[in-house]
């Protein structure tokens, strides 16, 4: 399928991508508010970062949108989209540009090799004209006529790593048919491509994407898809002899796993989660179209699977083959869950299983390995042996066969003893059988009725060696051969010499293609595979590629590791550009908002505990449950989850140890500690979770054997910091792990030394805290909680005389103050957000070794607390911090104990509770119970989520959570007996005012004989009123007659003391006369009076003007009336000022429309 780019700039940058029925276009937009055409489907990408741009995009037919300001992009074809993917603060569409058809699997089923892709830019112009090519590193010397230009320097693109890897002619796509999956799990219905279906396993592009039905956004994989046409001449598959017709395809599909992908010394073994390194599916597929005269088409399968050993461990790269050294990085009890995850989904996928395990018994770290994966094979619940299955007979769905390649191959037959494995397995390869299947041979491009399934493969076999590369392809290719000529037994039929000649091809084309992607180089062995005889131009050939490998893995593959990374979306930092779906980010903020129904916290106790041991192996011995069990812990009986350890100067730190790491030490420390851990019977025991080492600093983790199964992504990696980074006596050891759904990090460090050498310490401090990382780009700072332990080496600032007379009288407290790390801490200079618990123990360096007695050598060095244990994190609480009486160093243990606080994730409850949640958003969304889309604004489909949880979501124009679950818009406080708001009162109740709160109504109350009667309001705001009448008939009651100033004597009125706001006013029957002025009532508030001193008193806020009260009032009998006097004033109030003081019984005068500006008083006080 041809695809065209197109691009406008204007007003915002869109890339269209234009088949012959659909349009898919891609909008920059920092606004995701767009309107989309009548029959199209719109969705917005949430781009979490702030500095990345926002995308939107839009799939509709092409005849229902505009395309004419769009221009094209690129003349160079496009054969389908991977996705987008975000670098920094731009983002990227990547297309499809060169192909190559490799395969035809079954009739309209075929597969192309992807050889090039581009990178264009959603928001950014600068990258259209950039050079495509990759840039040449070789200067060009100036011919004097280009002005210069040739030395102005140029640009990288930020996509040519990524483009070099998509394009190296590994990944592969097809936008016909399913290539995710074997033949047997798509072969009924061939037309039907279930984007639903694909196995996100080996995906690589998932990251990038989100598939629709459209075909545009494309699904790849990585790995090796080829197939040969056989002409039928060659291959006699009929009785009938030598006939015509199509010919006979021979595909061979192998599928690299991107769960755990990376290079050689990069990945290896396995992860907590089941999936190991260089994880194969490898299918061989034969379809015969048949022939119209015999009306049935047929096709065959044949699936096996190789992979990395499933445990624990890790290879370090190295320029000669005896530096690369194997080290098993988990305990055996530690590693058996994620072992039984492995093989669990082996026999789920794929039934019952056969390992094949040709590693080498003669070399040390193989043999190590496979002693190790035998005693899991044994352990687990599948094994025919295991204890679960001695109360009943039950099928054996595991099975291992040890096969030492180098030894069988080693006589003068050399690779061709390789096929004495036969023997070996030929029961299991009877048992598992294949997959067939029948069609109907039907030469139109679409099938008449469905196929027929006549057998299914139900086992498979699991073939490693070491790297899973040359070894494992050699036997697989004879697995392969044992298995098709089954298939062709069981039909009578016969093939030719031709046909397993290209079959030996294929299989060396695999192997060279797979070890291409891990190793960097052609597989070893291919000529044998290829020819079936070891030449020596072949032991050249591979002698080259041995070379060649070692350099790649030293030099090259740190950075092939990074690129892969990045495409697969597994750096720390990196941004994800995710497609919007409405109901989906519903469901999503539903389950944070929710997220108390399937999340619960539990404290978990860990121990943590540091030795600086001198070298030494006497405590070998000891009992060290001083150390590792106070007296506290076995009092309280509660033993803690997580114990760490770490260890200073376990070897002696001598010339020839600084540069190299010996295990030994470590492995004897292991075993003390569990002795001392596990000596009590009857308690949960413990485990070895992983330790690392770099020269004489060690970091062990135990873990209770019940909680292992909370643990996962356990980690490991050192820093050097000894002579400028290039030695190992000085450096940190960390270890990261995940508890449950919580991040931990312990790092165990041994600081510079010296007295006065603090700097170099904050130095070191930095140099770790910075430049240590783990898989994926994690870092020490990325984690929940993170404690430091070791020998920091930071002194105490004070005469060696002094400090030993302050410890003999007990004074820790001047000592802290003069202690180096506690003032860099203080100034910033070091451990930056750290804590440190209270010491309440002596300094525990230097002593006279066997004694409790302080350095008396020569060098008499200054008592002080070098070794330490600080902390960040605040879901850790520190409860305890002390000293052990072990006195078979010159140091003297530490150890600090921690409550932390842990998140568990019930994934089931969660799961259970998203179904619900979709299936009332749905139902919702099915009955209209949402305003239309027209009447929608943004705010109603961006469901925002909570900081964290148990707090509210953030506001908006049309949801405000103090409004939520039916609390009052308006204040409901209670206004003081006999008391209103005071209309004077600032409108802002939150800066400070002298003027009182509320204010006194009179409490007289009218007559009952009295009928009140709202009139036409003024526009004043205010209620008018008129009385007519009472009950009784009685002649109405008249109010006052109104206040006119200008009959007042001509006298002034003196500003004297007696002024002040309006007294209460009562309704009366006679006129009243003027109203004086007095002093103003004791208001009924509970705040203080300010005096006049007070710097908030002298100036006032301004007062909100508000027009006078009016009251209309009947004249007499001719109807007639007359405006209301104006009511008098205070000192400083003008027209617009409301009255402090409003009649007795005004409250009661006045309508609900009138009541409303009261109301809004009263919410503000």
């Amino acid at each position: 399928m041809s695809i065209k780019l197109l691009v406008n700039d204007y007003p915002q940058r869109s890339i269209a991508l234009v088949t012959d029925s659909t349009v898919l276009i891609f909008h920059h937009s920092p606004d995701t508010r767009k309107d989309s055409d009548a029959g199209s489907y719109f969705t917005d990408f949430d781009i979490s970062s702030s500095d990345t741009p926002q995308c939107s995009a839009e799939l509709t037919d092409v005849s229902s949108i505009d395309l004419r300001e769009y221009r094209p992009l690129s003349s160079r074809p496009c054969y389908g989209c991977l996705g987008l993917i975000s670098l920094g603060p731009d983002v990227f569409v990547c297309a499809i540009a060169s192909i190559l058809q490799v395969a035809t699997v079954r009739p309209n089923e075929t597969a192309s090799r992807i050889m090039g892709v581009e990178f264009y830019c959603l928001n950014n112009l600068r990258y259209d004209r950039m050079l495509q090519a990759e840039i040449n590193s070789y200067p060009v010397e100036s011919d004097g006529y280009d002005q210069g230009r040739s030395q102005m320097p140029l640009e990288e693109h930020p996509c040519l790593a990524l483009r070099k890897l998509l394009g190296d002619g590994t990944f592969y796509f097809s936008g016909e048919f399913d290539l995710t999956n074997r033949l047997q799990d798509r072969s009924v219905e061939m037309e039907k491509f279930d984007v639903t279906a694909f196995d996100p396993s080996f995906m690589w592009n998932s990251y990038m994407i989100i598939l629709d039905d459209s075909r545009i956004l494309t699904c790849v994989i990585r790995g090796f898809v080829e197939s040969m046409a056989i002409p039928r001449p060659t291959v006699r598959m009929e009785n009938t002899g030598r006939v015509s017709g199509l010919p006979v395809y021979l595909t061979l599909i192998s599928r690299l796993s991107c769960r755990r992908a990376g290079t050689r010394f990069n990945a290896r073994g396995i992860d907590d989660d089941g999936n190991v390194a260089n994880f194969v599916e490898t299918e061989t597929i034969i379809w015969n179209p048949g022939v119209q005269d015999d009306g049935h088409a047929f096709g065959f399968s044949y699936t096996q699977v190789r992979g990395s050993i499933p445990i624990f461990w890790e290879q370090q790269t190295g320029l000669l083959p005896g530096q690369q050294k194997i080290t098993i990085t988990r305990s055996h009890d530690a590693t058996q869950p994620a072992f039984d995850k492995h093989m669990d989904g082996l026999v789920s996928k794929y039934g019952a299983a056969h390992v094949v395990n040709l590693l080498s018994e003669s070399k040390t770290g193989e043999r190590e390995l496979s002693t190790a994966y035998r005693r899991h094979i044994r352990r687990s619940p599948l094994f025919y042996g295991h204890e679960s299955q001695k109360q009943e007979i039950t099928a054996n769905l595991l099975k291992c066969t040890e096969y030492d390649f180098h030894a069988e191959t080693k006589g003068p037959n050399g690779y061709e003893e390789a096929k004495r494995i036969k023997r070996y397995v030929n029961d299991s390869a009877d048992g598992f059988g294949y997959f067939y299947m029948e069609d109907s041979a039907d030469f139109t491009k679409q099938p008449t009725e469905a196929p027929q399934i006549i057998r299914q493969q139900e086992g498979i076999f699991r073939t490693n060696c070491l790297d899973c590369l040359d070894r494992t392809n050699l036997i697989q290719g004879i697995l392969s051969y044992m298995a098709i000529e089954s298939f062709f037994q069981d039909r009578q039929e016969y093939v030719g010499s031709e046909f397993w000649m290209r079959h030996s091809t294929l299989w060396a084309d695999n192997g060279d293609a797979l070890s291409k992607i891990y190793a960097g180089t052609g597989a070893l062995k291919s000529s044998f595979t290829r020819t079936g005889k070891m030449s020596l131009a072949g032991a050249i050939a591979d002698a080259r590629k041995s070379a060649t490998r070692m350099y790649i893995n030293n030099f090259v593959d740190k950075d092939r590791q990074n690129t892969i990374d990045v495409l697969l979306g597994r750096l720390v930092n990196q941004d994800v550009v995710r497609l919007y779906d409405p109901i989906n980010d519903y469901i999503s903020s539903e389950l944070v908002r929710r997220a108390t129904e399937y999340t619960s916290e539990k404290n978990i106790s860990v121990y943590v505990g540091t030795f600086n041991v001198n070298g030494k192996t006497d405590g070998l011995h000891e009992d060290l449950s001083p150390w590792l069990r106070p007296d506290f812990i076995d009092k309280t009986r509660k033993r803690p989850e997580v114990v760490v350890v770490g260890f200073q100067e376990m070897v002696e730190l001598n010339p020839q140890q600084i540069m190299s790491t010996d295990p030994v030490r470590r492995k004897l420390w292991e075993d003390a500690i569990l002795r001392s851990l596990n000596s009590e019977e009857g308690k949960d025991q413990y485990v070895l979770l992983r330790s690392g080492q770099l020269v004489g600093a060690a970091l062990l983790i135990f873990v209770k054997a019940s909680k292992i199964h909370y643990i996962k992504n356990v980690e490991g990696s050192i820093k050097k910091t000894g002579m400028s980074g290039v030695a190992g006596n000085k450096g940190a050891v960390a270890i990261r792990f995940e508890y449950a759904s919580t991040r931990f990090c312990f790092v165990t460090a041994h600081l510079a030394a010296g007295f006065s050498n603090y700097e170099e310490r904050n130095r070191d401090y930095a140099t770790i805290a910075q430049g240590l990382r783990f898989q994926r780009d994690r870092r020490i700072a990325d984690h929940d909680a993170v404690i430091w332990l070791g020998d920091f080496n930071y002194r105490i600032g004070l005469p060696d005389d002094k400090v030993r007379k302050l410890i003999e009288i007990g004074d820790l407290q001047t000592l802290y103050d003069n202690d180096q790390l506690h003032l860099q801490m203080v100034t910033g200079l070091t451990f930056g957000f750290h804590t440190e618990a209270r010491i309440t123990f002596n300094p525990t360096y230097k002593f006279d070794v066997g004694t409790d007695n302080y350095d008396t050598s020569e060098k008499s060095r200054i008592p002080a607390w070098c070794d330490r244990v600080l902390y960040k994190g605040n879901i850790l609480e520190q409860l305890s911090y002390g000293s052990a009486e072990l006195r078979f160093s010159d140091h003297r243990p530490v150890f600090g104990t921690f409550r932390c606080r842990v998140s568990l994730v019930d994934e089931l409850a969660k799961d259970e509770l998203s179904c619900q949640i979709y299936r009332e958003r749905k139902n919702q969304l099915r009955y209209g119970l949402f305003p239309s889309d027209e009447e929608e604004d943004e705010d109603d489909l961006l469901d925002f989520e909570p900081l964290r949880p148990g707090l509210p979501p953030p506001s908006s124009d049309k949801s405000k959570w103090w409004l939520d679950g039916g609390l009052p818009a308006k204040s409901c406080v209670a206004a003081p007996n006999r008391s209103i708001p005071n209309p004077a009162r600032p409108p802002n109740p939150f800066i400070e005012s002298p003027v009182p709160d509320w204010v006194l109504v009179n409490s007289t109350p009218p007559r009952l004989d009295t009928v009140i009667k709202p009139v036409s309001r003024s526009f004043t705001g205010l209620a008018s009123l008129q009385i007519t009448g009472n009950l009784n008939g009685q002649p109405a009651r008249r109010l006052p007659p109104p206040y006119d100033p200008g009959n007042l004597p001509a006298i002034g009125i003196s500003r004297s003391s007696t002024m002040g706001p309006l007294a209460p006013m009562t309704i009366a029957r006679r006129p009243l006369p003027p109203p004086a002025l007095q002093t103003e009532p004791t208001p009924i508030s509970s705040k203080p009076a300010m005096s006049s001193g007070d710097p908030i008193s002298k100036k006032s806020p301004p007062r909100v003007p508000r027009k006078p009260v009016a009251l209309i009032q009947n004249s007499g009998t001719d109807g007639t009336e007359t405006p209301p006097p104006p009511l008098p004033r205070r000192m400083g109030m003008t027209d617009g000022d409301a009255p402090p003081v409003l009649p007795s019984g005004s409250t009661d005068l006045m309508d609900s429309g009138d009541a409303a500006p009261l109301r809004e008083w009263k919410s503000l006080a």
